[in-house]
């Protein structure tokens, strides 16, 4: 079951954001009792072992976006690392549509003008703004509007910025491939194909150093194209965009030959990126959007190309050009010029002027439709906006494509995830769900997130910190947050007084060239917790910092343990600079205290420097030379101190930035003295296969999980061997992985689809996939939350014959059985702890007061009817709710049993005692017993009177018949109505005239004990009243007095009756 992302309509010039994500549910048995009751033995269908989104319920960076010429309903929308969305209705509801592909990094997409079936998808960010920024493999087409996709090739191109369709011709095709950008190759440029994508020829070139940024067709003549090219390079030490390579190309013959255009109005070398457009309306009308230091920002010809003049110099256009720096034309307006920037600005006066619409922020794709002026959108970091209206009404579209740096977890039942996301901020929400909100505008006019359907928050956000760096609680004390964020910043988040206190070691250095400042502090600057001394912080710069008093005051603990190397560490940006600190060289990225030894510390650079302390940094050892096979200047992202032996850690060098994207893996088991290769047979042939994450499992020595640029993989036996597990997780890069200790979970963020949790690892230990047969796996700990209750069970089924899972609880009682419809392979049911439910009453004879109920509709053609009133649904449709302790799980499949123990916990915010909670459990299972024995009683007796009533038909002219059988009936009628009213026969909900009987009344009680019935509150989190025991024996009492007189018209008066009325009528059964 899953819930569809929504937008809402915005007005004019306001921004409101809501989009609910597409949010999971991970088990149909979690939601088999939220319905109309239903018979506990009908077989739920299992759900599949696979990963599960946690959040946020919100994303963040779109590249590109495509409507449909002529379809205002439909539109597709390429995340910067989160896949293609599409949408039918025009915005309302988006479903991702491109998960199944190995990249998710969508920097292009076009509909082909004559064919809306066929969609082309460009591979890769087209920008050079961070290290962390995602390359593709190439270009994909669909022929079936997005359902299916084909990779057509251009693999090693690896950003493409544009894709232009012939208009006629949907096999005429143009790409604009920047390249990886890390370093030079020959897959730049233009390519273009002629029959659909089968074969390509590089149309356009300009060096190895040079790709192409944009591209423009003529809307009046398709052989008519201009292009924007762009010489740039990105390491992990600096982004250098323009050179001599960048500038302005036209070809007038389909991309035969291309002419490089030059005229004395347009700028001089150096120049960076190139932005192009055509005006609809006027061939003759180019613009050029060029990052220049001094020279202007936008150009423009009325001529064809044949000379240029500059029409604005406002600076704001060409801002942070590597990252925007796009430009459009209105369909309908020669005058009416859109760009793309931190701002979305618009000129009504062919280039001259511009002002901020207010739009969107940090813009980046235009799409105008062709024939439709007023029909056209634009993507930003936070999502999309579209319009069909000029933007006089307009639908804002936020997906949860969350580009997430880390993740953390804490100690708490259950524990919560912590993270931060790009463009976005800081956050924390629990591991044992969605998070379900719907993202908005505050009254003050900043977003907020994860607000419930009722209104309650269930994430936090804006926890200190900021969009980048680190998020992580207090291992001690999870109220207590410490993040790290670009400029040297660090913050103390305490979430009881929701206050964030700044307490970074050095002053703020945003803007700041690397050479120019004290301390280099990157855009994720390293932060850890000492395991030992929760006091003690760590910070990483080119130095580490150390805290323990709350940030008041810092020590540095090491030298500068870079390569300090002067050619890394110097100004970004190239034509203009760009030191936000994500381009900072030669400065710490790892930080990793040991769990198992004071004061080992392990430390790794961005540029391929490896350290070790082992007395809390008083001396350092540089490994550096012991690594064998690690090649130089690589970014040790990651070092994972093992948890089960001081001497062993584990260390992930990323070198893609350096143009080799092999994955790098390294093992020390003698405290760096010694390293070896574990990267084993892990793929190395995909442009994404670079390793991003690893992690050792607490609890199993040797059993490792990585995550690469686009997969995540797990081995069992150290690195020898590894095995990819790629079950519902999107192919976007895995950046982070954790796992709780004590869960056996896996807890990943991801750059482009948020959080992601695969729970119970213990599928995977014992064989995984691979594996045969049936078996029961040992469940992770259940948790039993206010009000609520979660356990997952996994269980792999050799076949698809129904399976039955049985639950016993430690007093012996079966709590919960299920009949489940498995998938060949591992299953999943995830189990509320909730216990069976009661029996329900199901009447079968008419109301005295009134025959004709069953020509009403909700009971025509229907054998039985429910006691129907306001307010009982709930204790109708849920069974008592599980208290913390012992159960036992039982699997029965294909005539064999599996058994395994389970434990449930209670959760750290529930304050009521195990004592109280299991108290609790007992009375509910009391009232539901004896609502079961009620409906029994009473269903007996409406079978037994529905005889009678049907008799009384086939024999209404015999007076002694009728005179006994109404006499009979009075007498069950009787004994009924001790149970049920005269009003509850009537299954009307909303007649308030009689006092309640048994069954309501236990109804009733069952809601005031557990989770609430209408206006009830419910007390399922603390133990029963003395009011509450005491109505419980009051109404055993009613129910004892009403078995007692059935009892004894069974056994006496039913069999005397029977006898004597032999010869009229037939016996009532």
């Amino acid at each position: 079951m899953s819930a569809t992302p929504r937008s809402t309509l915005a007005a004019p010039r306001r921004w409101f954001v809501a989009a609910l994500a597409a949010l999971p549910l991970v088990a149909a048995a979690a939601s088999a009792q939220r319905g109309a009751p239903r018979d506990p033995n009908a077989p739920l269908p299992a759900q599949p072992y696979r990963f599960e989104f946690l959040g946020p319920a919100t994303g963040g960076r779109f590249a590109s976006l495509a409507g449909v010429e002529g379809d205002t309903s439909v539109w597709y929308a390429g995340s910067a690392s989160g896949g293609v969305w599409k949408t039918t209705d025009g915005g309302a509801n988006w479903r991702p549509i491109f998960d199944s592909q190995p990249v998710q990094a969508v920097g292009a997409l076009a509909v082909a003008p004559s064919d809306k079936n066929t969609v082309w998808a460009g591979s890769g960010e087209a920008w050079a703004i961070r290290e962390s920024d995602v390359m593709g493999d190439g270009v994909y087409k669909s022929t079936d509007a997005g359902a299916t996709w084909q990779h057509m090739g251009l693999r090693e191109t690896g950003r493409i910025a544009r894709i232009l369709v012939h208009p006629r011709d949907a096999n005429v095709v143009y790409v604009c491939a920047l390249g990886r950008t890390t370093g030079p190759q020959e897959e730049r440029g233009v390519f273009k194909t002629t029959d659909g994508g089968k074969t390509w020829t590089r149309s356009a070139f300009v060096d190895v150093n040079t790709g192409c940024s944009d591209l423009a067709m003529d809307a009046k003549d398709p052989q008519v194209l201009v292009v924007g090219m762009w010489q740039v390079v990105m390491k992990s030490w600096g982004m250098t965009s323009g050179g001599p390579g960048s500038g302005i190309w036209m070809t007038r013959n389909g991309g035969g030959t291309w002419k490089k255009v030059e005229h004395p109005g347009l700028p001089k070398q150096p120049i960076g990126k190139v932005g192009v457009a055509i005006a609809p309306t006027n061939s003759n009308r180019i613009f050029a959007l060029i990052q220049t230091l001094n020279q202007g920002s936008l150009w423009r010809s009325d001529d064809a190309g044949a000379t240029w003049q500059v029409v604005s110099w406002q600076r704001a256009l060409i801002g942070r050009a590597g990252y925007y720096n796009h430009l459009a034309v209105n369909s309908g307006n020669q005058d009416e010029v859109y760009v793309a920037n931190s701002s979305f600005w618009r000129s009504m006066d062919g280039g001259k002027t511009f002002e901020d619409t207010r739009w969107g922020g940090d813009t980046h794709d235009i799409w105008i439709s062709p024939s439709n002026p007023d029909h056209f959108g634009l993507t930003d970091d936070v999502g999309f906006t579209v319009t069909t209206t000029h933007m006089k009404q307009r639908r804002r579209v936020v997906l949860n494509n969350g580009q997430m740096y880390h993740v953390a977890v804490d100690n708490r039942v259950p524990y919560w995830v912590y993270s931060n996301r790009q463009d976005n901020g800081t956050m924390r929400g629990p591991s044992d769900g969605i998070e379900r909100g719907t993202p908005g505008m505050g009254p003050q006019g900043p977003l907020f997130y994860g607000m419930t359907a009722d209104g309650q928050r269930d994430w936090d956000h804006g926890i200190g910190g900021c969009e980048s760096g680190f998020t992580i609680p207090d291992p001690n004390e999870p109220d207590v947050i410490w993040a790290s964020c670009y400029g040297n910043k660090v913050t103390r988040y305490n979430h009881k007084t929701q206050t964030a206190r700044s307490v970074q070691p050095y002053r703020i250095t945003l803007d700041s060239p690397p050479d120019d400042i004290k301390y280099r502090c990157h855009w994720t600057a390293p932060l850890a917790i000492d395991p030992f001394d929760t006091e003690t912080v760590y910070y990483g710069c080119q130095v580490i910092f150390r805290t323990n008093n709350k940030g008041q005051s810092w020590d540095i603990i090491s030298p500068d343990l870079s390569m300090k190397d002067p050619s890394k560490v110097k100004p970004s940006g190239g034509v203009i600079g760009d030191n936000l600190g994500q381009f900072y060289g030669s400065v710490v990225f790892a930080i990793a205290p040991s769990k198992v030894e004071r004061g080992l510390i392990w430390a790794g650079t961005n540029d391929g420097k490896v350290w070790v302390t082992r007395n809390g940094g008083t001396a350092w050892t540089d490994l550096t030379k012991n690594v064998a096979g690690m090649p130089a200047w690589g970014t040790v992202r990651k070092i994972e101190p093992s948890p089960h032996d001081a001497a062993t850690a584990y260390m992930v060098v990323d070198l893609h930035t350096n143009d080799d994207r092999r994955p790098y893996l390294f093992k020390t088991s003698d405290y760096g003295q010694s390293w070896k290769s574990v990267v084993g047979d892990l793929p190395s042939a995909h442009p994404l296969d670079y390793v991003l994450s690893v992690a050792e499992h607490p609890e199993r020595k040797g059993m490792l999980l990585a995550g690469t640029g686009h997969a995540f993989y797990y081995s069992m036996d150290d690195g020898a061997h590894w095995t990819p597990f790629q079950s519902g997780l999107p192919a976007s890069p895995v950046t982070w992985i954790e796992i709780p200790k004590g869960w056996n979970d896996a807890v990943v963020s991801t750059y482009g689809r948020g959080l992601w949790v695969l729970r119970d690892l213990k599928a995977l230990q014992d064989g995984g996939a691979a594996a045969s047969g049936a078996t029961l796996f040992a469940p992770r700990p259940g948790v039993r939350r206010a009000r609520e209750g979660r356990v997952d069970l996994t269980f792999r089924a050799a076949d698809t014959a129904v399976v039955r899972l049985e639950i016993t609880d430690a007093a012996g009682r079966v709590a919960r059985t299920m009949s489940v419809k498995p998938r060949l392979g591992i299953n999943r049911v995830t189990w509320n702890l909730r216990y069976d439910l009661a029996v329900a009453v199901a009447l079968r004879t008419s109301p005295p007061d009134n025959p004709y109920i069953w020509d009403e509709p909700p009971y025509k053609g229907k054998d039985t009817r429910p006691i129907a009133h306001w307010g009982i649904q709930q204790p109708q449709t849920q069974g008592p709710l599980g208290a913390p302790g012992q159960y036992t799980v039982t699997l029965a499949a294909g005539g064999q049993s599996f058994t395994q123990p389970l434990t449930v916990l209670k959760a750290s915010d529930l304050a009521t005692s195990d004592e109280d909670l299991v108290a609790s459990t007992d009375a509910q299972v009391r009232v539901r017993d004896r609502l079961t024995e009620t409906a029994t009683v009473v269903n007996q007796l409406e079978v037994l009177r529905k005889n009678i009533e049907d008799q009384l038909k086939a024999n209404a002219t015999n007076t002694a018949a009728v005179k006994a059988l109404k006499e009979m009936d009075q007498k069950m009628l009787d004994i009924e109505l001790i149970l049920l009213s005269r009003h509850d026969l009537h299954s009307d909900d909303k007649w308030f005239v009689e006092t309640y009987r048994t069954y309501l009344s236990l109804l009733w009680l069952a809601g005031e004990i557990g989770s609430g019935a209408g206006d009830v509150a419910g007390g399922a989190d603390w133990r029963p009243t003395d009011s509450s025991m005491q109505t419980i024996k009051e109404l055993e009492a009613d129910l004892e007095r009403a078995k007692a007189a059935f009892k004894a018209l069974i056994e006496k008066e039913l069999p005397a009756f029977n006898a004597r009325m032999s010869a009229l009528l037939k016996p009532i059964t």
